[in-house]
């Protein structure tokens, strides 16, 4: 059962180290060489927590830091893992619950996505709101297990709306372009066409993307508050703006925007430790 993979995936992490962690960070497409700033306690390769799968996304190193984030304790996730991979939305969201269960009382997650709202230039932040969710699986799926959570959890403050208040403060101070906005997720890997771009649009989304979702899903079911930080790496609306796209060409946006999110993460992070 779930419950028990969660567990043994946490025996297995108490038993190479007693650190707790407070915090939670999902180092997504933008994040990834944050954890340069961490006071490395323990680092656990993916492949040996059992139940972990291991990301094939180029830049995802499959591996979890456990230490200090200029002075907060953390756990970070660096790489994360998507449906589009073939894994399941359990296993997809299976290193969220295990991080709950290691004691992480906020979750800190980030990633790329295309804009689709024209005020949203390639390298802007944008803090999630609220999301659409138009993927093909949801990870609450199947029989409910009152351990992790309820059967039907309420989503109407799926995002911490004071931290976006607090990064966004944060950015202005700091002349850094940002937003709030809506995160619309579909399955992937391919980038969308101009007419779903379109469609996006349309129903009230900013971004587009791949992950995020069903993190945010699962963290809920268990009651673990959600910061979301977004970079704009591609701008897919209006339509006649649409350019041909590579992972290349994303990441080097993302990398290039990595110094500005790091920054607004760790200011964000001292407030709720302050709070």
């Amino acid at each position: 059962m779930l419950y028990d993979d969660i567990q043994e995936a946490v025996a297995y992490i108490r038993s190479r180290t007693d650190f707790q962690a407070r915090y939670g960070i999902i180092l997504g497409t933008g994040l990834g060489k944050l954890t340069e700033e961490i006071e490395v306690e323990q680092d656990i390769p993916y492949r040996g927590i059992p139940h972990f799968p291991e990301s094939t996304v180029r830049s995802h190193r499959s591996r979890l830091y456990l230490g200090f984030f200029h002075g907060l304790p953390v756990a970070a996730l660096a790489g994360r893992f998507h449906y589009y991979e073939g894994y399941s939305m359990q296993q997809v969201t299976f290193p969220v619950r295990v991080l709950r269960m290691l004691g992480v009382e906020r979750l800190v997650i980030s990633n790329a996505a295309g804009s689709v709202n024209p005020d949203i230039r390639p390298g802007h932040l944008v803090f999630v709101r609220d999301h659409i969710n138009l993927h093909a699986e949801n990870p609450l799926r199947g029989r409910n297990d009152e351990r992790l959570g309820p059967r039907f959890p309420d989503m109407l403050r799926a995002y911490d709306r004071r931290l976006n208040a607090r990064a966004l403060e944060v950015a202005a101070a700091h002349g850094i372009p940002a937003h709030e906005g809506v995160y619309l997720g579909l399955q992937g890997p391919n980038l969308e066409t101009p007419a779903e771009y379109r469609m996006a649009h349309i129903l009230g989304a900013d971004l587009v993307g791949m992950s995020t979702i069903p993190e945010v899903i699962a963290a809920c079911h268990m009651d673990l508050p959600v910061f979301v930080v977004s970079v704009a790496t591609n701008a897919c609306y209006p339509i006649e703006a649409i350019q041909p796209t590579t992972v290349e060409e994303v990441i080097q946006v993302a990398q290039a925007a990595e110094p500005r999110m790091r920054l607004v993460v760790r200011e964000v992070l001292k407030m709720a430790a302050d709070a």
